[in-house]
């Protein structure tokens, strides 16, 4: 098959990685031709935000998909009509990356989420503090999120459409990643637990198991199964989760994607979240998602002050740790705060995998 990917970054480079086993043919559209796809399939230099580039480069493939959700969802329901196999389908990638239909989304199908108002400006506001404000559109790793406690923070909202949500009080945050394909059969993944960096307001780490009781598995499992009927899409979905100091899990928002929160499964499952979603792509049997003891995700990050030309510090060491795997993303340029590569990490409990996680952190810097 001839594969499209919109988007050339991470998460399209380890999907190819994993899915090179098999024979097909991936072909990628991205607007930097040093992105880290661009050495490993058939590379188009192109906007996928772009109607007519996006419609040009779907119009031959047997399927087309994408690795970030920002994307013109209009050139995917053109391709859909002219009967090119989108996935996920291109309505659950407009509800999805517009925090408006998303949250309406949830509301009508009864799951979790906090409360809520949408406004279109600033002015709008009739919410009590303190709360999030998430844009509309286009944000990501903490990117267009930010929350107002104060009166003074008022002075800061941005003047564009938005959603207004109740600060949760969290204990923990959490993940779950669903495969559906076109059968209808689904899977999820163990339930990770999220590490975000307050700094960067990014993940920093994660481990899976997730420290959890049955009764919260158990709300998360019921959320899974609604967002499943719900979506109606073949996918690979990661719902981010909230369990707040009471027990109860709040839906945070979803990824209609590859997902930060699953890269451990690359060695901690029976199969990875990147084979599972080359199966959803091709409608193949899903994959066993079965995790090996303790397994946990650390991020690298460029540090803070160093711009330029990518430089590891400590990965020597890393090398010499057992059950210890390392995984670049072919970026030459590093800045403050961009991913550049991960860690993952096996282990027989959780205190171990945390110790070795903590350790690791300790001897890697990226650096220019």
């Amino acid at each position: 098959m001839k594969i499209g990917i919109l988007g050339g970054g991470q998460l399209g480079r380890m999907f190819i990685q994993e899915a090179l086993k098999y024979d097909d043919e991936f072909y990628v559209l991205d607007p930097n031709p040093e992105c880290s796809c661009a050495t490993i399939s058939h590379f188009t230099k192109g906007d996928f935000n772009d109607f007519d580039k996006v419609l040009a480069f779907g119009k031959d493939k047997d399927v087309v998909t994408i690795e970030i959700e920002h994307v013109n969802v209009e050139a995917l329901q053109t391709l859909e009509k002219q009967g090119v196999k989108v996935v996920p389908n291109s309505e659950s990638i407009k509800i999805i990356q517009q925090k408006i239909l998303q949250k309406s989304f949830y509301l009508e199908n009864e799951i979790p989420s906090p409360e809520f108002q949408v406004i279109q400006n600033a002015s709008e506001r009739n919410f009590p503090l303190p709360f999030v404000q998430k844009m509309n559109t286009g944000g990501y790793d903490g990117k267009g999120v930010q929350i107002i406690k104060t009166e003074e923070d008022l002075a800061k909202m941005w003047d564009v459409p938005s959603v207004l949500e109740h600060l949760v009080d969290i204990d923990k945050e959490l993940s779950v990643i669903i495969g559906i394909n076109e059968s209808g059969e689904s899977q999820t993944f163990p339930v990770t637990e999220m590490v975000a960096d307050p700094k960067l307001n990014l993940l920093d780490f994660n481990i899976c198991p997730a420290a959890i009781s049955a009764e919260v598995e158990a709300q998360i499992i019921e959320i899974a199964n609604r967002f499943t009927k719900a979506i109606a899409s073949p996918g690979l979905f990661a719902i981010e989760l909230f369990l707040d100091k009471n027990g109860k899990v709040w839906v945070n928002e979803t990824a209609p994607r590859l997902h930060n929160s699953g890269h451990q499964s690359q060695e901690g499952n029976a199969n990875s979240q990147f084979e599972q979603f080359y199966r959803v792509v091709k409608n193949l049997p899903l994959a066993d998602t079965t995790n090996f003891g303790f397994s946990g995700m650390l991020n690298l990050v460029g540090e803070e002050n160093f711009t330029g030309k990518v430089q590891y510090e400590g990965l020597d060491e890393v090398l010499k740790l057992p059950q210890t795997y390392i995984h670049l993303y072919g970026k030459n340029e590093t800045k403050p705060g961009r991913k550049m590569g991960h860690i993952n990490v096996l282990a027989n409990s959780r205190e171990e995998l945390l110790e070795k996680l903590t350790h690791i952190k300790s001897l890697v810097r990226v650096i220019a």
